[in-house]
């Protein structure tokens, strides 16, 4: 019986050890915390759950050399630990984090063992890359070009979710959530790349009607280029990757940034009221009648969304905040994550939309459409865990079963990898709605 290794029992490891569990396979789980993994392996007869430390150097490596294969759902950093003690033993490896630079280093030690290091095998990225790929190869399939791209994901609440005035809960990582607000933004549209600075990135956000769930709010993702030769389209004139919102977060998240909410600095808040610390973030010489000083700032009403919001989280208040020194974005992420978190009995819902204008030879042109909506089960898992976690566990007993050829460091782009996994998820409800053919009228820009 093939023996899985998974590091890390945390929000989504919960759908791949079930998973692998009920194909027949020994998992052994473990996490710092050993009463996570115990319940998550709900004492299950091919189940381990263990006390596991990533900085224990003996015991990682004794783990990895007993088993057929490691997932490390660890935070990104711990990947390459654990990637050189399964170059040492030659196992396989998968994770569904970013391939940084120090895991694609081992690319050639990995080939030379004879092992894959699978990595971005979630949702995003995952899911994303495989279903773009398979209607960008296509699309070349029919000697066709891509001339634009647009792919959007976000992980939110259903709409039946009670709101706040961010329009917003936490489904998981939530300090990630927040911080991801500091990033800046790269695209190429039409041919011209736009840089979107940080503090623009929450601005003009591009709206787009979603059916069975309304209108939604997208802003950039990051660094959009890279993808043009990742997806092997140097043709392409847009490459579009953006992050779904309802409304108002995008409104209210810029606000914050304005006031330096998201500052990572530093400052001293010895005996500071978070009203004080308006005050002083805005350059007031006191916090009195501070909601209007802050409207001011903003140049804003005070019933706007963002003052609602910053009163809502208690900012406008003279409760101490208790801290001798500390960063403004860690004070209002805790407030954020103490007020925000999705409850149990609320459902979580994933959307991905991926919008191409493709072009022939012929001269015909087309839209194609590829869209997913999927909702968490208020009794089994969330969608978040299951959209990250069952690509995962496709890939690891496709490895497990020989199903999978390529060595060396990869993420899921190629046919061998995407086309079955793709398959297994629509069995398992994830589904990719695909629709070809649409007017030209239906692009995004």
């Amino acid at each position: 019986m093939k023996k899985v290794l998974i590091l890390g029992a945390g929000m989504v490891s919960k759908p791949i050890v079930v998973y692998l569990l009920n194909k027949g396979y020994r998992v052994t789980l473990g996490d710092l915390d050993q009463s996570k993994a115990q319940a998550i392996i709900d004492n299950h007869d091919n189940g381990r759950a263990i006390s596991f430390d990533v900085k224990n150097e003996s015991a990682l490596s004794q783990l990895v050399q007993e088993h057929d294969i490691t997932v490390s759902l660890l935070p990104w950093v711990f990947h390459p630990k654990v990637a050189n003690y399964c170059l040492e033993y030659k196992k396989n490896m998968v994770t569904t984090s970013y391939v940084k630079p120090q895991m694609l280093a081992l690319d050639a030690k990995a080939k030379e063992a004879g092992v894959i290091f699978l990595n971005e095998i979630g949702l995003d990225p995952g899911i994303d890359h495989m279903s773009a790929m398979r209607i960008i190869d296509h699309i070349h399939s029919k000697g066709g070009e891509v001339e634009e791209f647009y792919s959007f994901c976000g992980a939110l609440v259903a709409p039946e979710v009670e709101k706040n005035p961010f329009n917003y809960k936490f489904t998981w990582a939530p300090k990630g959530v927040v911080m991801a607000g500091n990033n800046d933004g790269k695209y190429l549209l039409k041919g011209k790349t736009i840089a979107v600075p940080t503090e623009d990135l929450f601005k003009n956000p591009i709206k787009i009607h979603c059916c069975d769930v309304g209108e939604m709010e997208v802003y950039p993702n990051r660094d959009s280029l890279p993808y043009i030769d990742l997806y092997g389209i140097p043709e392409a004139k847009t490459m579009m990757r953006g992050t779904f919102r309802y409304s108002k977060w995008c409104e209210v998240i810029d606000a914050f940034k304005k006031i330096g909410l998201l500052g990572c600095d530093k400052m001293s808040m010895q005996n500071l009221t978070h009203a004080q610390m308006l005050a002083k973030l805005i350059g007031a010489n006191s916090s009195d009648n501070i909601k209007q000083k802050v409207s001011d700032f903003l140049g804003v009403a005070t019933n706007s969304n963002p003052i609602v919001a910053l009163e809502w989280l208690g900012l406008f208040s003279d409760t101490n905040i208790g801290r001798e020194e500390d960063s403004p974005f860690e004070v209002v992420s805790d407030i954020m994550i103490d007020k925000m978190m999705i409850k149990e009995d609320e459902r979580d819902m994933v959307i991905m939309q991926h919008t191409f204008v493709a072009s022939y030879p012929d001269g015909n042109k087309e839209v194609i459409r590829s869209r997913m909506l999927d909702f968490g089960t208020l009794k089994t898992d969330t969608s978040i865990a299951r959209t990250v976690a069952l690509p995962a566990a496709c890939a690891v007993e496709m490895i497990l079963e020989n199903k999978i050829q390529a060595k060396g460091v990869h993420i899921p782009v190629t046919p061998e990898i995407y086309n079955p996994i793709l398959d297994t998820l629509e069995k398992l409800d994830i589904k990719l709605i695909e629709e070809f053919g649409l007017p030209l009228s239906d692009n995004i820009c």
